[in-house]
């Protein structure tokens, strides 16, 4: 790949980049921007402004990816040495990740159809139904849309339908509800060490209410067996 003398647009970028990696898109290298694993410079007017350096950056991360399909937190731990001229190689230990941590980069709708097998019809019938839904007000979808729609259309397959799959929507909620009730007073503080305190909280919590949820569904599985 030639390296540019001139800075580059984002644009610019993708149109270098897109033979190689096919997936990468404007909202992907926003999002590399955005958890700091990349930073153009900026023109007067705003633009990003990408130098041959940021161009190699991109692509170790996006190789790092596709290669050895490692989770953007190792990828970051990784560039350091990469950047002493070191090669980081691809077996070294993943450091412990938050459960609350999102892993991943934002998908389209193309990118989530694809990817987990849905037509279009199940994904629209998930949308209406509130089973995936676009981040705030964009139109991009977090990386845990993926999990959601790969086991939607698992159970798709096997006879249930979206307004089914509300049922599980709406437990979960609930359940989000009773974890935002018990840490609200935590939330709603300005200081860090109340908001660390409600990070630590969720997270464990949250362990605590998956196994609960689980063990009671194979209890209430096993009983229908027995019927």
């Amino acid at each position: 790949m030639v390296m540019p003398e001139e800075p580059l647009s984002i644009g610019e970028v993708i149109d270098l980049l897109k033979d190689e990696f096919p997936d990468v898109s404007v909202s992907k290298l926003r999002f590399l921007e955005s958890q700091g694993l990349v930073s153009p410079a900026r023109a007067d007017s705003g633009y990003r402004q990408f130098d041959s350096e940021d161009l190699k950056r991109i692509r170790f991360i996006l190789t790092q990816q596709r290669d050895h399909f490692l989770p953007l937190k190792v990828i970051k731990s990784k560039l350091t040495l990469w950047e002493r001229g070191e090669d980081p190689g691809p077996d070294a230990e993943p450091p412990a990740q938050d459960p609350l941590d999102q892993e991943g980069e934002p998908m389209t709708r193309s990118d989530l159809v694809r990817r987990s097998g849905l037509s279009e019809k199940d994904f629209d019938a998930l949308l209406e139904h509130g089973l995936l839904a676009p981040v705030g007000d964009s139109t991009v979808f977090s990386p845990d849309a993926l999990t959601i729609a790969i086991e939607c259309r698992r159970l798709m397959e096997v006879g249930l339908e979206a307004r089914h799959l509300r049922t599980v929507r709406l437990s979960a909620q609930r359940e989000a509800e009773l974890l935002r009730q018990l840490t609200a007073h935590l939330l709603s503080s300005p200081s860090a060490e109340a908001q660390a305190r409600a990070r630590d909280l969720l997270a464990a919590c949250s362990d605590s209410v998956q196994a609960l949820h689980r063990a009671i569904l194979t209890a209430e599985v096993r009983a229908l067996l027995h019927e």
